[in-house]
């Protein structure tokens, strides 16, 4: 927040005459917007100043019972045309909420911010409420995984056709795929905890971070100061509070922030982009309700556009990392005011729409639709050539010779794809095996040369021992919170 100087006064008109970000009117979820809303902002600027009173008067400062209750009183008594008008006259949000609190507190006027600098209510509300947001992020993130560990576990088994180069490679299964998707949101709920965990308080630090301030108010008493950030720490939740600030905590804490939720929308913009080339092949589509229109044109079109928006909100989300970096390298000494603009709205947007993607993949992952029969038809398609290795050891161990083998079919296998490329019909590699007689000690082997299961390695098994060594453990934690359903704003 700001120290001095930037303090856009303008408040935006309601309704549908001005502006308003999508991100809060159309698709973040309401818990996530009040959060980043003025109403929670101020409301914890005045808590942090109850909060400094209670701890200044029990460390002996003469502030009053009474002092302390009429503040106690008037948390949530905020009258915000008034704040808009003192900040309008004195281009300063902190002391424009100053006024304001001490108008409707006239006797705790007096020492409502005292020995106290703006960044005090301003960067401590900033990690309270970065602390906050991660605890909403989380348990979401927590039943994305969870369901889609459920769709790994029924599928575990169900072959399909892998790509490299998003060109037809061995196969895996349905199964092992999703864990690849699961896998990487694993590292996201790890890297968001961690970083959530390791947010410290800014504490009660003074203008340039040396508590000069409030060492004059305790007359020279350096314990009292030390006990005094001690408490307002605790009071706030927090564990720890930096020892080393300048005016503002340092800004490579927003980078940290920042970090984990672009990397998170990196991982769903990938898995995104996997569903949605699994639509245009029909073989897995996002729901689609039944009242649902596709196009404005093309009555007949289901399009992907849960998964489409998730990635169009995460190449946001993605870009947002940019700002925090930029700003915490130009933060000259002690702080300079340019980063004040640019975090109003880059810490908000990002969780925001981090907020949005993980709802949207939450309802995807909740109603994700295979088609099992597409998936079979299209190995039917690419199977015969993957098999031809296993053909030829069969005929090697039915006492054919390799060299004689191999070439027979690679000049059959040459004649199956010219059908299928040059003719649009399908691979008829194995019934061009059947009809040479050349293959007739294999005939009866090739249904169980060409079942698909024997081509998908050990995916099961991995399927099996990923969730149950390393996601099921993860989740536990959020046990309490895995039955609540995704909602959708639009």
């Amino acid at each position: 927040m700001a120290e001095g100087g930037d303090r856009g006064g303008q408040q935006a008109a309601c309704g549908h005459d001005s502006y308003r970000s999508p991100l809060a009117s159309r698709y973040a979820s309401p818990e996530m917007c009040f959060v980043f809303s003025d109403r929670y902002k101020f409301r914890t600027w005045r808590q942090l100043w109850l909060w400094l009173a209670e701890a200044e008067q029990t460390l002996g400062l003469p502030i009053t019972d009474e002092q302390i209750q009429e503040m106690k009183s008037n948390l949530d008594n905020i009258d915000f045309k008034m704040a808009a008008e003192e900040e309008k006259q004195l281009r300063h949000d902190v002391m424009a909420h100053v006024h304001t609190f001490g108008h409707c507190c006239p006797k705790a006027a007096a020492i409502i911010h005292l020995g106290a600098t703006s960044c005090y209510v301003g960067d401590n509300t900033d990690l309270i409420i970065l602390r906050n947001a991660f605890d909403l992020l989380l348990p979401k993130l927590a039943r994305v995984i969870s369901r889609l560990a459920d769709f790994a576990k029924e599928r575990a088994s169900l072959p399909t056709l892998g790509f490299t180069h998003f060109q037809p490679a061995q196969l895996t299964t349905v199964g092992k795929r999703c864990c690849l998707w699961i896998q990487d949101l694993c590292m996201d709920l790890q890297n968001l905890k961690r970083v959530r965990d390791d947010l410290r308080f800014r504490g009660v630090k003074g203008t340039t971070g040396t508590q000069a301030s409030f060492l004059q108010l305790f007359e020279g008493d350096d314990q009292k100061v030390e006990q005094l950030d001690k408490i307002v720490t605790e009071k706030a939740g927090f564990k720890r509070a930096f020892i080393i600030t300048g005016q503002t905590y340092t800004r490579k804490v927003d980078i940290e922030v920042l970090s984990v939720l672009a990397s998170l929308g990196a991982s769903v913009h990938k898995i995104c982009t996997d569903i949605r080339l699994l639509a245009n092949l029909k073989e897995m589509e996002e729901p689609f309700e039944k009242q649902q229109i596709g196009s404005s044109a093309m009555p007949y079109k289901r399009n992907p556009m849960r998964s489409e928006r998730c990635c169009s909100l995460a190449r946001h989300l993605m870009t947002l990392i940019v700002d925090p970096l930029q700003t915490a390298s130009v933060q000259w000494f002690e702080r300079t005011l340019d980063d004040s603009a640019n975090r109003r709205i880059c810490l908000a947007e990002a969780f925001l729409t981090a907020d949005t993607i993980l709802n949207t993949l939450q309802n995807i992952s909740e109603g994700l639709v295979v088609y099992p029969k597409v998936i079979e038809r299209r190995i039917r398609q690419e199977l015969p050539f993957m098999a031809t290795e296993n053909i030829i050891m069969a005929m090697v161990k039915a006492g054919g010779n390799r060299q004689d083998c191999h070439e027979k079919i690679r000049v059959l296998s040459q004649q199956a794809a010219a059908v299928v490329k040059q003719e649009g019909g399908d691979n008829d590699l194995i019934e061009r095996i059947q009809a040479d007689d050349y293959f007739s000690p294999i005939h009866s082997q090739l249904d169980r040369l060409l079942d698909p299961s024997s081509f998908t390695g050990r995916a099961s098994q991995q399927v099996q021992r990923f969730l149950e060594e390393e996601v099921y453990p993860l989740l536990k934690p959020y046990e309490s919170v895995m039955k609540v359903k995704a909602e959708l704003c639009l």
